[in-house]
């Protein structure tokens, strides 16, 4: 391992830089679907190795000395992006007419600019690198800070951070009720780099005892949730989920939209299978309702007489405020609640909107450009004041999450008013057969954990699931399958969500790390003068 480690640190030029490619692109394999976790034991070792020989010139500023490390985390990243964010290029070849001139902004230059972050982890795990366990904490608490400012900053965009990779399965999943995801991020990360010290003589057993520990803790407090009795039933709602596999380049054609309405209509109004109940809730994914539902009386019209009495539907759907006609409207995309009579009675709008696909930032700008929005939209989607909860009966009130919101660690903390249930409607049909939806899915299970609360998922062309509040997936229906899922969920008490606590309790564990390498880098050189 020594020899090895030595080879990987004499690196230079190109192939330093294609080995942290490398490196970088086959830690995907730690994230859905593959869940090749052993993968990011060699991975982070590499890395390390390759900081380990990228040293600054003695005597040069700090960051002209920072600089190769940087430039190594972002080689690293470049090739972690690339490998796992490909298929973003899918949604650009629904309309490939306009929009796949774009392709290399997604596959390339998205990458390229989110690899930056890895770049910073890289830097500031420079700053306290010290011999040995010391560089390895240090590591876990860059990518820490790197990963947590990659949610906030730009809008955010959080996704595939390393941490998932250390919860493929729920057992694994609750730690990220005390610490987050982000403190998950800087502890799986020290955990993957650690076998790097084999390729030393100190601190050897030490770390890869700490390793042992922290995988110990991990899995212990997931075995010790999940044997906890079951909080207080409140109620329990029987709900139907409504997965149409409507293929997206169909989905704003005039000519399909009546066909659309109808397949939703009838998958909707079938009789339940066996024992199921009828179903109280139906639930249909994001924009599901191909038309401008607050301009549409006849489909609300249509939808109350499919509804029995007493059954509501919550729908994904386009509605408007204010005169189209007159140019002053603002659209949203929202989640709308329809009644057996045909009537809207509440809306919940996404608030957390995205940049290029449902918006344009710096609209004048880019529009010189000839660049536009990727979703199909009478016109740019608007943000609410604030994120609405929506009532589903007497005792439940659900937390709509629509489309990558649920992707955001702290998002469902900005709902006004207690929930005791979050509904994620989705349109994963952009992304066709990729490792998208899975990921997708994944990230929404870590969130059911995170909220402690259970979570329903409606996607169009799936992976509709019912997820419980400790991430174990109850029911589902595979990817591009065409039906419903009845279920009864049941519901705890309402509460209000508490997601910025452990984004607070991750701030700790990443200033804790950053800390012990601090010390560890100081005694480093005092034992070296």
């Amino acid at each position: 391992m020594e020899r090895l480690a030595g080879r990987v640190i004499l690196l230079w030029g190109w192939r330093r830089a294609a080995a942290a490619f490398a490196a970088g692109a086959a830690g995907v394999l730690a994230q859905a679907p593959y869940d090749f976790l052993a993968i990011c034991f060699i991975s982070f070792p590499v890395l390390v190795w390759l900081l380990d020989g990228s040293n600054g010139e003695p005597g040069q500023g700090l960051l002209r000395r920072l600089w190769p490390s940087f430039a190594t985390g972002w080689w690293f990243g470049f090739g972690y992006f690339v490998a796992g964010l490909w298929w973003i290029g899918q949604a650009l070849l629904v309309e490939a007419e306009t929009h796949a001139w774009a392709l290399p902004l997604a596959i390339v230059v998205l990458p390229a600019g989110l690899a930056l972050f890895y770049g910073l982890a890289a830097a500031i795990a420079r700053l306290a690198w010290a011999d040995d366990l010391g560089r390895i904490l240090a590591l876990g608490a860059g990518f820490g800070i790197a990963e947590w400012l990659r949610g906030i900053l730009f809008t955010g965009f959080p996704w595939n951070a390393i941490g998932y990779a250390a919860m493929p399965v729920p057992l694994l999943m609750q730690s990220s009720a005390a610490i987050g995801l982000y403190g998950v991020n800087a502890l799986a990360v020290a955990v993957f780099a650690m076998p790097a010290l084999a390729g030393g003589n100190r601190y050897r057993r030490t770390g890869l005892a700490l390793a042992a520990m922290l995988v110990a803790l991990h899995a212990g407090f997931g075995w010790w949730r999940l044997s906890l009795p079951e909080t207080r039933v409140e109620d329990e709602v029987s709900l139907r989920i409504v997965q149409p596999s409507i293929d997206q380049g169909a989905k704003w054609d005039d000519a399909e939209r009546i066909r659309i309405l109808d397949t939703y209509l009838d998958l909707s109004a079938r009789l339940p299978e066996g024992d199921a109940k009828r179903p109280d809730l139906v639930i249909w994914p994001e924009t599901a309702v191909p038309y401008l539902i607050t301009e549409r009386p006849e489909v609300l019209s249509a939808i109350g007489a499919m509804l029995q009495e007493g059954q509501s539907l919550l729908t994904g759907a386009v509605r408007s405020e204010g005169d189209p006609s007159g140019g002053s409207a603002r659209y949203y995309n929202s989640v709308v609640a329809i009644s057996s009579d045909g009537e809207i009675t509440n809306a919940a709008d996404k608030s957390h909107l995205v940049p290029f696909g449902e918006y344009l930032p710096l609209e004048a700008f880019f529009s010189r450009l000839g660049i536009s929005r990727i979703v199909t939209a009478p016109g740019t989607f608007s943000a609410p004041a604030e994120r609405e909860a929506i009532s589903i009966g007497k005792t439940g009130a659900a937390l709509p999450l629509i489309c990558y919101e649920i992707i955001f660690p702290g998002e469902a903390a900005n709902v006004a008013g207690p929930v005791n249930i979050v509904v994620n409607v989705t349109n994963d049909a952009w992304y066709g057969d990729t490792p998208g939806p899975y990921q997708h899915l994944r990230q929404a299970q870590v969130r059911a954990v995170e909220i402690g609360l259970p979570v329903v998922r409606a996607a169009n062309n799936g992976i509709s699931a019912v997820i419980d509040a400790h991430g174990r997936i109850e029911d589902a229906l595979a990817l591009n399958a065409v039906g419903n899922l009845d279920h009864t969920i049941s519901l705890p008490a309402l509460r209000k969500p508490s997601g910025r606590t452990q984004v607070r309790n991750a701030l700790v564990v990443i200033s804790a790390l950053l800390l012990a390498a601090a010390l560890l880098s100081i005694a480093a050189r005092l034992r070296a003068d």
